[in-house]
């Protein structure tokens, strides 16, 4: 558990309009026997309610962040109310197959249903299917964008206004407590620190963008980050050569490409993340299959991108020694390493996904 649940009646009965809202709206307008996609947390009672008033539907819901294991889900004073809601889909997808494991699990010890493999059969007589469907990016245009004279001149002022490191790390991801930034950084500091990393050999940029800043976990998350920033450039920086660029800011996309194209080694190491798109975002900007990517075991892009340098995000030390091998790993292994990771991302994009997963629901429902 990265951060205490906190349960709230009151939020709970809020939810639970929104969903009717939801559900109320689209079965006003969704034409006879149509495909209707339910897209993440935020709605997760919308297929029964749905259900309840157009069974004629072909009803599809994905989970974007990761489905919990049964000990952590068992703790949500609605645990039945939500798989209840799920189990008015017909296909319920997951980012990975452990998502999908962990909702037939609950299906079968919370509801009594029957399941087979991937199948649910309900006590209404109905079968609904769960399965993973990593999501993806659309890989052929940002590689274009990133391939544009525009990005490969911004990529190089970006390494140049940063005094020319000879490795530059980087880091994208929003200033949410589950993406590891404190640990990742602590790492990079300690590595400079210890005499491993030479400061004005090597420069990390973190790019922060804001979330959910009324949660006070978050507001207290970036007073953390702006203390642990200024200890270390305080520290160990020198004049003109901060070790680390800190932006806590929204950037455009072809600013982002140009960052992705601009990084040497790329470090994703959320603490638990459903998919984390950053990591492929990095692989598609590779011009030249060279770069590395440092990756979180936990993150479900771990999954696809075998090749990355897999790290446990908790392991201080085990990501310092990442750190370190990504960045001295010969060419000829990073450029290995990249060529089969821009390989898997270019086909398995986001088209394939969506296609994937709208292919099975229309073979599903009332009409199947």
């Amino acid at each position: 558990v990265i951060a205490t649940p906190g349960f709230h009646r009151e939020w709970w009965e809020a939810y639970v309009t929104v969903n009717q809202r939801f559900a109320d709206r689209t079965a006003a307008v969704a034409e006879e026997g149509a495909v209707v996609w339910v897209q993440d947390y935020q709605l997760q009672l919308v297929p029964a309610m749905l259900r309840k008033q157009r069974p004629d539907l072909r009803i599809g819901y994905f989970l974007h962040i990761p489905f919990p294991p049964t000990e952590l889900f068992q703790q949500l004073p609605w645990r039945d109310q939500i798989l209840e809601g799920l189990l008015g889909a017909d296909l319920v997808g997951f980012q990975v197959s452990g998502g999908a494991q962990n909702f037939l699990r609950l299906v079968r010890a919370r509801l009594r249903q029957e399941t087979h493999r991937d199948e649910i059969r309900t006590s209404e007589g109905r079968t609904v299917l769960a399965r993973s469907y990593p999501i993806a990016i659309d890989a052929k245009e940002l590689h274009e964008l990133a391939a544009s004279e525009s990005v490969a001149a911004r990529a190089a002022e970006v390494r140049h206004d940063l005094g020319d490191p000879e490795v530059l790390f980087l880091g994208v991801d929003r200033l949410d407590y589950t993406k590891g930034l404190l640990a990742r950084l602590e790492a990079f500091g300690e590595l400079i620190e210890d005499g491993t990393l030479d400061v004005e050999k090597v420069a990390f940029v973190q790019v922060a963008t804001p979330s959910r800043e009324r949660v006070e976990e978050y507001r207290q998350l970036r007073d953390d980050m702006d203390r642990l920033v200024g200890r270390i450039n305080g520290d160990i920086g020198r004049i003109g050569r901060p070790p680390i660029t800190y932006l806590h800011a929204s950037y455009p996309r072809q600013e982002m490409a140009a960052l992705y194209r601009a990084a040497d080694v790329m470090v994703v190491t959320p603490l638990r993340d459903g998919m984390n798109l950053v990591a492929k975002e990095y692989v598609a900007c590779r011009q030249a299959d060279d770069g590395a990517l440092v990756l979180s075991e936990f993150a479900g892009a771990a999954r696809e991108l075998r090749q990355a340098y897999l790290v446990n995000p908790y392991d201080v030390n085990g990501m310092k020694d990442k750190l370190i091998e990504a960045m001295r790993d010969t060419p000829r292994n990073k450029a290995r390493r990249m060529k089969v990771m821009r390989r898997q991302v270019a086909e398995h994009d986001i088209n394939h996904w969506a296609s994937a997963f709208l292919d099975d629901l229309r073979k599903t429902g009332p009409k199947a």
